[in-house]
């Protein structure tokens, strides 16, 4: 980097590049004091982040306190109703134990809703202040981990935005970065491609029986990874879609297989398995690409990159998202959601290598703290779902 960029060290380790304050609610009953309390401090860094089921989940459980303990979390305010499933002493012990401030309203027991939003309210702004004593030190890229998901894909996603994000990918790589991309219901028919990239024959076969799961789930649930959106932006079949999206992976060799929670104990490329291992049992893998950048923050990633033809304006709490426009007319009518156009590769004949120097400049911006378009415009978009995930294997992992 030409200069030097700073982030907020944590106890493990890990750094942040940003030190946000989480309120998380514990089921949907809690998620109105939640939203109370963050509304009175717009502008800062206060996010809403919370899992709405009041049975338990062991998914949930995992993600929550992976996001909790996020390299970007600085302090936690746990929001619980009461009665609700959720282990809530034992994510507040983790959050402590991970030298960072937590504190627990249980609504039943602090006189309801007026008294539980002044209380937290009394919390977050004796919280915010030691929040700025947070250590920093000097952050790099082998310090990142990067995601990358793509979201209301056209014709031109598969020609500018998805390979540049994967020629980004490659660059990040050699820089000693950790990269990360998901969606293996949108990978069928390309999983020989993925063996031949594996850094071991071992997860080689972990890597095809991630995408044979992906297709025998969407059989069973009888649809598809394709919107009428994606057909109305000139994609033709799910197989076009597929061979776009996949190349947001770039050409480095694939180091591991994550699951939702897992962090990555090197550098590489990495495939996360969004998809839930045994019988469908709670619906469809992800609802929406918000699910899917929860479950990217899960394991680590301190940016999201966004790929979109049609467009998207979510964002997300806790990483910043970077949304990089693959069509250049809806760049033009989306400029206050945008952060970068590859449409000018079809425009102004750019390369893609012109357009990942692009992508990793932005990258730098954000990490020196200049906030995303997202950000900018307080987009803060979280979900957390039901599902039912195995641990993975040795073969999964780098040695």
């Amino acid at each position: 980097m030409n200069q030097e960029i700073t982030g907020y060290l944590r106890s493990d380790g890990r750094k942040g590049i940003r030190n946000i304050l989480v309120i998380a609610y514990l089921v949907e009953c809690a998620h109105f004091v939640a939203d109370e309390i963050a509304s009175h401090f717009r502008g800062q860094p206060v996010h809403v982040i919370g899992f709405s089921g009041c049975y338990p989940n062991t998914h949930a459980d995992r993600v929550m306190n992976a996001l909790c303990v996020h390299p970007n979390v600085g302090a936690v305010l746990l929001l619980s109703l009461g009665c609700e499933s959720f282990n809530k002493r034992g994510l507040a012990k983790q959050i402590e134990n991970s030298g960072r401030s937590v504190h627990t309203i249980i609504i039943q027991q602090e006189g309801g809703t007026r008294s539980s939003i002044a209380q937290g309210c009394e919390w977050v702004n004796s919280v915010l202040p030691v929040l700025q004593q947070t250590p920093k030190v000097p952050i790099d890229f082998k310090d990142l981990i990067v995601g990358t998901i793509c979201g209301g894909s056209d014709a031109t996603s598969g020609i500018t935005a998805n390979p540049g994000v994967g020629r980004a990918f490659d660059k990040l790589v050699t820089y000693g970065a950790t990269t990360m991309f998901e969606e293996t219901g949108e990978m069928i028919g390309l999983e020989n491609h993925m063996a031949q990239r594996a850094a071991t024959p071992e997860l080689a076969v972990e890597l095809g029986n991630s995408v044979n799961k992906a297709a025998r789930y969407y059989t069973i649930m009888g649809h598809g990874s394709f919107a009428p959106g994606n057909a109305d932006g000139g994609l033709s079949t799910i197989e076009e879609k597929s061979m776009g999206a996949y190349s947001k992976s770039g050409q480095s060799p694939i180091s591991g297989l994550l699951k939702p929670g897992d962090i990555p104990r090197k550098p590489g490329l990495y495939l996360l398995d969004v998809v839930p291992d045994g019988e469908p049992r709670f619906g469809f893998p992800n609802i929406n690409d918000s699910a899917e950048i929860s479950e990217l923050m899960a394991c680590g990633c301190h940016i999201i990159l966004f790929t979109t033809g049609r467009g998207s304006v979510v964002g997300s709490a806790i990483s910043p998202v970077i949304k990089i426009c693959a069509n250049p007319e809806t760049y033009d009518r989306l400029k206050d959601d945008m952060d970068i156009n590859a449409g000018r590769i079809l425009t102004e004949n750019i390369s893609l290598d012109e357009l990942a120097d692009d992508i990793i400049g932005k990258i730098r911006d954000t990490m020196a703290g200049e906030p995303t378009c997202s950000e900018a415009l307080g987009h803060r978009e979280f979900v957390l779902s039901y599902k039912s995930f195995e641990p993975v294997g040795p073969a999964c992992l780098p040695a």
